[in-house]
C-alpha cells in the first residue's frame, strides 16, 4: 500500500528546503525592524518635560482618581453590542448555505432568533437601552 507522501509524490527528504526563502524573508524582516527600531532609540531627541511626561486626558490637566466605578449601563450596552455582533456573524453563513441546510436550518435559526429577540425584549424592559 502506498504512503500519501508517494501517492502525491512529494519527497520527505528536502520538503523542508521549500521553505527556506520564507524563512530567509523572516529573519531579513525581523533584522530590519530591530535595526531601525534600535537607530530611532538612539538617534532620536530625548528631552523629557513635564508635558510630556504627564498623562494626556483631552487636553485638560488630569484630575480625579482612575479606578472610578463605571456605571453598569456601559456594560450593558457593551454586551448587547456583542450579542447583535454575533448574531450577524452567524447570520452570513446562514443565509449563504441556506439551500443547502433546508427546512432544519431554516428553523433552527428561527429559535435563535427568536431566543436573541427575546434577550433584546428583556434589556428593553429592564431599560437598558435608555440613558439618561
Amino acid at each position: 500500500m502506498a504512503t500519501p507522501s508517494q501517492v502525491i509524490n512529494i519527497p520527505l527528504q528536502g520538503s523542508l528546503e521549500a521553505y527556506t526563502p520564507v524563512l530567509v524573508f523572516i529573519g531579513v524582516a525581523f533584522g530590519i525592524s530591530l535595526f531601525l527600531l534600535l537607530l530611532s532609540w538612539l538617534r532620536g531627541p530625548k528631552r523629557p518635560n513635564e508635558a510630556k511626561l504627564s498623562a494626556y486626558e483631552c487636553g485638560f490637566e488630569p484630575f480625579g482618581d482612575a479606578r472610578l466605578k463605571f456605571d453598569v449601563r456601559f456594560y450593558l450596552v457593551a454586551i448587547l453590542f456583542i450579542i447583535f455582533d454575533l448574531e450577524i456573524a452567524f447570520l452570513f453563513p446562514w443565509a449563504l448555505t441556506l439551500r443547502e441546510i433546508g427546512l432544519a436550518g431554516f428553523f433552527s435559526m428561527m429559535v435563535f432568533l427568536a431566543v436573541l429577540g427575546l434577550g433584546f425584549v428583556y434589556e428593553w424592559r429592564k431599560g437598558a437601552l435608555e440613558w439618561e
